[in-house]
């Protein structure tokens, strides 16, 4: 979706109650935000490439336009860091979608140095659930296992 126009016409399409609960969604690493319905895997929404952000996304219709509600970085897939948030926001705005200042609710993800595994640090416990190793406090998730995602900046990364 590379504009206002793209949205209104996806939109449109969905059926009444697909509104009512998240959609996935990717940036993609040309920038351009692709949703697609809840269940789907954000691996297949990306078409297995690399993306900028992936997440779940929200949308309220408000005085005539649309308006994103919540969004978040969850996708297991591809474990984004919040920091790929400002990606976000550069494809809702190029959508002209009215949104959030961050993330509504952000997902921190971590690799444990000790077995390799993936995690989703609650409340702060940099400790890994599969084998109790402390978690780095930076942000570590290569693309291989979990996903595609690059830290922009980062070698490799968009």
């Amino acid at each position: 979706m590379g504009s206002a126009a793209d949205f209104d016409g996806w939109i449109v399409e969905q059926s009444a109650a697909e509104p009512a609960e998240p959609f996935t969604f990717v940036v993609d690493s040309a920038g351009v935000l692709r949703l697609a319905p809840r269940r789907s895997e954000h691996v297949a929404c990306a078409g297995g490439d690399m993306v900028l952000s992936a997440g779940e996304i929200g949308f309220v219709r408000e005085a005539h336009q649309w308006t994103v509600n919540e969004v978040s970085n969850l996708s297991t897939g591809y474990c984004p860091d919040i920091a790929s948030w400002v990606a976000v926001a550069r494809a809702l705005d190029a959508v002209e979608l009215r949104r959030p200042c961050g993330f509504t609710h952000e997902v921190v993800f971590r690799r444990c140095p000790g077995c390799h595994e993936c995690n989703v640090v609650r409340e702060d416990e940099f400790v890994c659930v599969f084998c109790g190793c402390a978690l780095p406090a930076a942000w570590n998730v290569d693309p291989a296992p979990c996903g595609a995602w690059r830290q922009p900046g980062a070698p490799g990364g968009a």
